[in-house]
């Protein structure tokens, strides 16, 4: 059974820098997407980055500039590298990818992410 599990998360003041990456899928085949979401307190979860195998990385509008997403396909992991970070991006991040006939979309657990001011 495939396990997302991402790694990275913590706390760190306004302006400073994390990256975010997920494991655990190296025995897929044929991921379509991998990708971010984040849900703050009391909000829904959205999408933050999502990059496919053809096409560029869609970037919420809120951390164009600041994120950037990469995969390596070779070991079917997903980063992200976040950076000029604010307290608006504090949030509980999920790592998730799109695979299957059926275009499945797996999550991992979850890591939280703290900017203080």
């Amino acid at each position: 059974q495939v396990q997302l599990v991402e790694s990275g998360g913590g706390l760190v003041q306004a302006g400073e820098s994390l990256r975010l990456s997920c494991a655990g899928a190296e025995s897929v085949s044929n991921i379509k997407s991998m990708g971010w979401y984040r849900q703050a307190p009391g909000k829904p979860r959205v999408m933050v980055a999502e990059i496919t195998s053809d096409e560029p990385p869609n970037y919420a509008d809120s951390v164009k500039g600041r994120f950037t997403i990469s995969r390596d396909n070779a070991k079917n992991t997903v980063s992200l590298q976040m950076d000029s970070l604010t307290t608006d991006d504090t949030a509980i991040y999920y790592c998730t990818m799109v695979w299957g006939a059926w275009n499945f979309r797996y999550w991992g657990q979850g890591t939280q992410v703290i900017v203080s001011s």
